[in-house]
């Protein structure tokens, strides 16, 4: 019942959006069934909702005098609260998306532009840096937070790894949260700049608004930007071709440590991998077997060699017999080891 409950619900609030709506319409907009939707809409007029429909061309469900329903009764700074704080779970939870969306479009005018600013003011990178640095709440995270979602300046106390403290103004653009810590995006006067928000010694407000770049997208800006701190880390270069099937999960292994290139003639991918070392790479990767081939240096084709040259010593004479050894190891949990390096 619960289901069918915000089902109906989020009916009404889509009629209070639009005015009219055909049951084809709400049936697209909720992702249900032609059938669905028009029994939704019989079931709110025979709850007494003040629903009506009309036949013919032109027709639909309305609300009717053009009644306004408060479900919520949110206020212009509750609903950027709920925003900012849905906007966290995107990145694990695609679904909230969707109804962020519908939510949005429901909302009253004066609330709707708060709301959709602040559901695009964090971004959650599920890829970690390396070892996962303890999750807590940096002391200057919300005063920031507010600063993106209102489209304010601050002036900026930041200390630098191995820099002196130093202060500038920024225009606050969004938060990125990684392996456990809290990054922020802005504008700079060199342009585009990403800072710790652990490293942040205050933050004032200067009154000012912010001038967002034209197009600007918060998780192409993040990619970037973490593109070139993973390029930085990783010290060695591997170019490889990849089957499209098997880049999702690549991309899930390493994260930003991947840059997309061309795609040969024969459909698989160019990819460049980044890594502490070409055979710590080459390593990372073997679990892929044919799918994934390594092109240069020569020493991650040489790597991945010697790997093959080392499990099949190791593990032929049990693939040779069809069984495995008496250990009950094997070929397939020396891939899934290689897989999950």
């Amino acid at each position: 019942m619960q289901v069918r409950a915000d089902r109906l619900i989020a009916t009404l609030l889509l009629m209070q959006a639009r005015g009219r709506v055909t049951a084809a319409q709400v049936a697209a907009e909720l992702e249900v069934s032609l059938r669905t939707a028009r029994r939704d809409l019989e079931a709110l007029s025979s709850a007494g909702v003040p629903v009506y429909s009309a036949p013919g061309r032109g027709g639909g469900w309305s609300l009717v005098g053009g009644a306004r329903t408060d479900l919520s009764g949110l206020t212009a700074a509750e609903a950027r609260d709920l925003f900012l704080a849905a906007g966290t779970s995107v990145a694990t939870a695609p679904q909230v998306q969707g109804a962020l969306r519908k939510l949005a479009q429901a909302l009253p005018a004066p609330l709707r532009e708060g709301a959709r600013a602040a559901g695009s003011a964090v971004v959650v990178d599920p890829a970690a840096w390396g070892r996962r640095a303890a999750s807590t709440v940096p002391e200057h995270l919300p005063a920031l937070q507010q600063a993106v979602v209102d489209g304010v300046q601050v002036e900026l106390g930041y200390t630098g790894r191995g820099k002196p403290p130093s202060r500038r103004v920024v225009g606050p653009l969004g938060l990125v949260a990684k392996g456990g810590v809290w990054y922020l995006v802005a504008g700079t006067v060199s342009g585009v700049r990403t800072f710790r928000v652990d490293r942040v010694t205050d933050a004032l407000r200067t009154g000012q608004p912010v001038q967002r770049p034209p197009d600007f997208d918060l998780t192409a800006a993040w990619a970037e930007s973490a593109g070139q701190v993973e390029r930085r880390r990783g010290g060695a270069f591997v170019r490889a071709r990849v089957d499209p099937a098997v880049l999702p999960r690549l991309r899930r292994l390493l994260g930003t440590r991947v840059v997309e290139g061309a795609t040969g003639p024969d459909g698989r991918i160019e990819v460049e991998l980044t890594g502490p070392s070409v055979p710590f790479v080459a390593a990372e990767v073997a679990g892929f077997g044919g799918q994934l081939e390594l092109l240069d240096p020569p020493e991650a084709r040489t790597a991945l060699a010697a790997l093959g040259q080392e499990l099949t010593q190791l593990y032929g004479d049990a693939a040779e017999r069809g069984s495995p050894p008496a250990d009950g190891t094997g070929s397939g949990a020396a891939l899934a080891v290689g897989s999950d390096a």
